[in-house]
């Protein structure tokens, strides 16, 4: 496309933004392209300057090319294994998170005729019970074609438009309205249909679905975000998307994550809302004071127990009241170790002596910290620990007791002996080990280019993988519009040929020899009784000059009275003139000639009716 071309498409663009609010700049332009170029075609429009000028003039215009954009193909239980797990995962998930009474709110968003709204009407119908679907399901469908949303509101179909529907499913929710298939009213009273812009208009909100397949693939990545980010917020948590084959979420890890990639079904991500969280403060702040230090109590017990880190509380007896896992099973402590005396455990002196430090913390009130203790283990082994004894007071500074903390420094130990054993050997290799980091950061560079690349191939092929999706269902929707045609061509033919034999019929049956003639008096109509009485086949006679027929008939006796027909045109009077039948009699033909008009009251042509007269009686004379 021209530097020229592109400008005049943005200011079209524009122009309807402007005059109609019809915005599709965030639509992919090869897809508004393809579909301006088809309209343009159909009117033999050269340039999107000059379409343009043409809406000018012909207001009427809009309302086509909104058709032609926005491309309306959809179907009830569209792609029947992406709805087959819907039913079987999502469906129940949803039901199972709601109270009995709790009402269950669906989006359809892009629902264009509404199969795809009443599809799921029959899923939550299924799953629910009629009586409870009826009394808690609301499905609201939104699409920015008026013209689609008034087809959805009627809810009626052809025949083949429910074939994929079972056959079980069809009796049930379906009722016969002379050549249609109508949805149930009943079922079609909860599901709402209204008019909503994705981009502008604010979202559908506290929803438990949202359906919005093969829609965002008309949009541009960046029109993409905003929309996806406005179902996120419309979303109740948990929330399903269901989203079309040609689409897939590559970026929106922080909004929604996939229950099943292969059937586009996602699930959203829930986000932390402040005032849920100040909520639940401000409950947890309430309650009876024993249940509040039961609920504390039981708090720094599991406070305790999830320590990282062994710990023993010794109190001002000199009795351990608090020993967490980690203690029991580094020092072989047991629950009953609880409430025994401190001094007569082995912890006490092995592997440091204990009991003098604790009373030392204790008059000093001060912590003391004791790094790299070396422990012998059972099994033999060496264990190096990082020993705390604090003081535990109370606000006022009274001591009510001694922290004892052990944590296991082992491995940083030994990780520090490595390290000063590997120093030397480090510093020798310094300047090697730069030159490896230089080479790895190219080569992280390289690769970070090379994932960027790859990213960007499959955008592009996500890009055209919707593209080729959307010329599918271009080519369905012109498919549709062909079969339109071919039925309503059938039913022209049809009625035509109820007329051709009804009027070969006519002509059987009447008792008299007609022709038609066309204004060249050229022979258009022969019934059988024509062929009976003048020995001449009706494949003989048609398109041939009346003049020219081999018959027993004078026609130049009569043709001025069928031109005075034509140019008339006035019915003739019947004459009798003399002729000769197929079988050679002479017989008196009594010949009658009526114009034969057009809508516009000229003659087309002249029916000409041949009788044989009543033969005369022969006086003999004397």
């Amino acid at each position: 496309m021209s530097a020229s071309d592109r400008h005049e498409l943005d200011e079209l663009l524009e122009y309807l933004r402007e005059q109609r609010s019809f915005d599709v700049t965030g639509y992919k332009r090869p897809n508004l392209e393809r579909r301006l170029g088809k309209r343009m075609s159909e009117l033999g429009v050269e340039s999107y300057g000059k379409y343009r000028e043409y809406l000018e003039t012909h207001p009427d215009e809009f309302s086509i090319l909104f058709d032609t954009i926005l491309i309306n193909v959809t179907g009830f239980f569209r792609d029947p294994d992406s709805w087959n797990f819907l039913a079987e995962e999502a469906v129940p998930k949803i039901l199972a998170a709601k109270a009995s009474p709790d009402p269950v709110r669906v989006w359809v968003a892009g629902c264009a005729t509404g199969e795809e709204a009443y599809t799921l009407a029959m899923l939550f119908a299924e799953a629910m019970g009629e009586e409870s679907f009826l009394r808690r399901v609301r499905i609201y469908a939104s699409d920015l074609d008026q013209g689609a949303l008034a087809m959805a509101r009627l809810g009626a179909y052809r025949p083949e438009a429910l074939e994929r529907v079972p056959e079980a499913l069809r009796g049930r929710y379906f009722e016969e309205t002379g050549t249609r298939r109508t949805f149930r009213p009943e079922f079609r009273r909860s599901v709402v249909f209204g008019a909503l812009d994705l981009v502008r208009d604010a979202p559908i909100s506290h929803v438990d679905l949202i359906s919005c397949r093969n829609t965002l693939m008309y949009f541009n990545s960046e029109l993409q975000n905003r929309i996806l980010a406005r179902f996120h917020f419309a979303l109740n948590d948990p929330g399903f998307l269901f989203l079309g084959k040609a689409e897939m979420l590559l970026r929106q890890g922080d909004l929604f994550s996939p229950t099943n990639l292969k059937f586009r079904l996602y699930r959203k991500v829930p986000k932390p809302d402040i005032h849920d969280r100040a909520y639940v403060l401000a409950r947890s702040s309430f309650g009876e004071a024993s249940t509040r230090a039961a609920n504390q109590e039981r708090l720094r017990e599991e406070a305790l127990q999830a320590n990282a880190y062994a710990q023993v509380v010794v109190d001002m007896e000199g009795r351990m009241t608090l020993i967490n896992d980690r203690a029991r099973a580094m020092f072989g402590l047991t629950r009953e170790d609880r409430g025994r005396l401190f001094q007569d455990v082995e912890l006490s002196y092995r592997p440091l002596e204990l009991r003098s430090l604790i009373e030392e913390v204790k008059t000093a009130q001060k912590a003391r910290k004791l790094p790299d203790v070396e422990r012998t283990m059972p099994e033999g082994g060496l264990q190096f620990l990082d020993v705390t004894v604090a003081p535990v007071a109370e606000a006022d500074g009274r001591i009510l007791g001694v922290n004892l903390t052990f944590l296991d420094v082992t491995e940083n130990h030994r990780l520090r002996e490595d390290l000063r054993r590997s120093k030397q050997e480090l510093e020798t290799a310094y300047e090697e080990l730069q030159s490896t980091n230089e080479e790895l950061e190219t080569t992280n560079e390289e690769l970070q280019s090379t994932v960027e690349e790859l990213e960007t191939t499959n955008e592009e092929l996500q890009s055209t993988n919707e593209e080729l999706q959307t010329m599918n269902e271009e080519l369905q929707s012109s498919n549709e519009e062909l079969h339109t045609i071919n039925v309503d061509m059938q039913e022209h033919s049809d009625a035509l040929l109820e007329k051709s034999a009804f009027l070969e019929s006519l002509m059987r049956s009447l008792q008299m020899a007609v022709a038609v003639v066309n204004r060249n008096l050229e022979v258009s109509a022969w019934n059988p009784r024509a062929e009976d009485l003048w020995g001449l086949r009706g494949d003989e006679a048609l398109g041939k000059s009346l003049l020219a027929l081999d018959i027993g008939l004078p026609v130049v006796q009569i043709e001025d009275r069928i031109r005075a027909c034509l140019d008339g045109p006035v019915e003739q009077e019947a004459t009798t003139v003399e002729a000769t039948n197929r079988r050679g009699q002479r017989i008196d033909c009594r010949v009658s000639c009526m114009p034969l008009k057009g809508s516009d009251g000229s003659a087309s042509g002249v029916i000409v009716l041949m009788e044989q007269a009543a033969p005369r009686r022969r006086i003999s004379g004397r």
